[in-house]
């Protein structure tokens, strides 16, 4: 069988490593042949490296290979990176653009292909299958998490319900009504999601759902548990990132030790991100991505500026796909305050260890003279704010320590009133910063 054209996009959990490195480094030349010869920018910076795709004689070759960044894409927006005719694309997908042009992502029906079978593959880690009904509550659109997850159901055979994002009370009533088994969503979203079931009176403890497909944004083990506690579900990290193919990059299988990254289609480095140099399987760092299987787009190490390692020890499920650690935080989402380096999860992690608060908290930004500062506002839980001022200051306080204790830092606490904090469908806004650059 000739690797590099392989038309079987099944892939297989449970491969051989040995065959899986075979793979991969077909996969890999193939995917270094096409972009030189169709990506101008790829093709500019191997020739200032004088690097050909023919020096590409085994993986660690890679090293060879320019990086990619979010910043190449949005420099060549709207198709500068593609390598294939419009007549062969599909599907475009795009980014908000908040912070810039938006991101373009474009697909050909062989990526569209590949990107359902991955996501199959990662909702059958967390335990599915064509029995279930799966709730997608990903925003449909140009935004990948909904028609990713999607598709992903579909191809596994189960029952869809595309919720798409918002109108929550009738999305409980939908699970409700619908017995639905799992429901994919952002994990503040579905945090959301109980609450309103809640002033409805519904326990969604009480309904058959019992898993939770969370992801398209950062979020720590604190909300895990409150998920988890909130509403009898098992919940599931998955990962992914719409410039490498939407959701369905990496997930968590059910023993939950770090995700099972699909290597056959997503290669994986880890490199510091202030050197670039790789480093080993263990180490902590910045994940780099190289897509081994897409062809509208392809992206040859790209930095997804995500902080995590690689886990090589096998798991217990027998999955042989390596493991990357839960996504600790991203290097450019890092603010320093009085010379301390500050991730939004720290403050999360901190704020969750204490008793009678929710993960509905904002972290705000200023400047004052020269000095930059961190307030932070946190919503409490509805029965506990009603209990009075003594209360609500003696958890405010406590919150203050434990941010303290993370963090270094003594910041401002304000408790806020239940549901001052806004709810989001898709991606949570955890950080106003309003400094003066």
């Amino acid at each position: 069988m000739d690797l590099r054209i392989n038309d079987n996009f099944s892939g297989n959990d449970y491969i051989s490593t040995e065959f899986l490195r075979k793979l991969q480094l077909a996969r890999l030349q193939t995917m270094v042949k096409h972009s030189y010869d169709n990506v101008e920018l790829f093709r500019t910076r191997m020739d200032e490296l004088k690097v050909k795709p023919e020096d590409i004689k085994t993986l660690k070759d890679i090293n060879l290979l320019p990086f990619c960044k979010k910043t190449d894409l949005r420099d060549t927006y709207p198709f500068g990176l593609c390598a294939v005719p419009m007549s062969e694309i599909v599907r475009l997908h795009a980014s908000s653009g908040t912070t810039g042009k938006p991101i373009v992502v474009a697909y050909t029906q062989r990526d569209l292909q590949v990107w359902s079978d991955v996501m199959r593959r990662a909702l059958c880690c967390c335990g599915l299958s064509k029995n279930d009904v799966v709730q997608v509550s990903y925003g449909y659109g140009l935004f990948t998490g909904g028609l990713g997850a999607h598709g992903g159901a579909e191809a596994l055979g189960a029952t869809v319900v595309p919720a798409s994002g918002g109108n929550t009370k009738r999305q409980v009533m939908l699970i409700r009504d619908f017995g639905v088994n799992a429901i994919c969503c952002t994990p503040s979203y579905f945090l959301h999601l109980i609450e309103q079931a809640k002033e409805l009176g519904i326990d969604l403890r009480d309904l058959p759902i019992r898993a939770g497909v969370f992801g398209a944004e950062p979020w720590t083990q604190g909300m895990r548990e409150r998920l988890e506690r909130g509403a009898g579900i098992e919940a599931f990290d998955i990962y992914g990132l719409s410039e490498i193919i939407g959701p369905g990059v990496a997930i968590e299988c059910n023993q939950h030790q770090g995700m099972h990254i699909f290597e056959d289609h997503f290669y994986p480095e880890i490199i510091d991100p202030d050197t670039c140099e790789v480093l080993p399987d263990g180490e902590t760092g910045e994940l780099v991505l190289t897509t081994l299987s897409k062809f509208a787009m392809p992206m040859i190490r790209y930095r997804t500026r995500d902080i995590t390692r690689i886990i090589t020890e096998k798991c217990a499920c027998g999955r042989t796909l390596r493991r990357i650690d839960r996504i600790s935080a991203r290097s450019d989402d890092m603010f320093i305050i009085r010379g301390v380096n500050v991730f939004p999860s720290q403050i999360e992690s901190a704020l969750l260890t204490v008793q009678g608060t929710t993960p509905n908290y904002m972290i705000k930004l200023s400047t004052a003279g020269n000095m930059d500062n961190i307030a932070l506002d946190i919503e409490l839980a509805q029965d506990v704010y009603a209990q009075g001022e003594a209360i609500i200051e003696q958890i405010r306080r406590m919150v203050t320590a434990s941010v303290e204790s993370v963090t270094g830092l003594r910041i401002k606490v304000t408790v806020v009133p239940f549901n001052s904090i806004t709810r989001s469908g898709g991606k949570a806004k955890r950080v106003l910063d309003n400094r003066i650059r």
